[in-house]
């Protein structure tokens, strides 16, 4: 029998994996944006805008990619979806909707993608991108929306979103961060 040919697994995030989501989101926005954003940008949005909102924690849509290595698993990207109305941030963005989606009429929220850049352009993106929609549809949701920074805006243009908007976010250091705010929805299985 052949071995994988992709060592990645996804699971669910945990309360005890905060400490190194924290330090994988760091990564990857130093890492992955910084063609994309100034420093005073990532500055600003670091913790912010780009950061951990651990209630997709607490609500268990949260993924965590990892890899095997020798005797340990090593964390290479997360992301989830909400059914929150929250479209983008961290706990401590300024600007936070707790309140429920309704599937029926309401796009479910894909949130906080981070690759760490070892482990960029291999796919995790899309994996997690798939596991979160397949999760969302689970639930009764048909369309999904996202603020996406200008770094994943390739990813879901090739997975099929579309842009609906260009929005410049106004960052606690003076800066202002662009982000693009996306959308898809499944094609309805029956025809018209």
């Amino acid at each position: 029998m052949e071995a994988s040919t992709n060592p990645i697994s996804l699971r669910l995030a945990t309360h005890a994996d905060e400490p190194a989501l924290h330090a994988l989101i760091e990564a990857s926005v130093r890492g992955l944006q910084r063609n994309d954003y100034t420093p005073d940008q990532i500055n600003g949005a670091l913790g912010t805008l780009l950061g951990l909102d651990t209630q997709l924690v607490a609500d268990g849509t949260y993924f965590v990619a990892e890899a095997k290595a020798a005797c340990a698993r090593i964390m290479t990207g997360c992301g989830g979806w909400s059914y929150r109305k929250t479209l983008f941030g961290s706990d401590h963005a300024p600007v936070r909707e707790n309140d429920f989606l309704d599937p029926a009429t309401d796009a479910a929220k894909i949130r906080a993608f981070f690759i760490h850049p070892y482990w960029a352009r291999r796919g995790i993106g899309t994996e997690i991108l798939n596991a979160c929609e397949s999760a969302a549809r689970a639930a009764g949701f048909s369309r999904f929306e996202m603020g996406a920074t200008l770094t994943g805006v390739p990813l879901y243009l090739a997975r099929g979103y579309h842009i609906l908007e260009r929005i410049e976010v106004p960052l606690s250091n003076g800066a202002a961060l662009p982000i693009v705010r996306m959308a898809k929805s499944d094609p309805s299985p029956f025809p018209k």
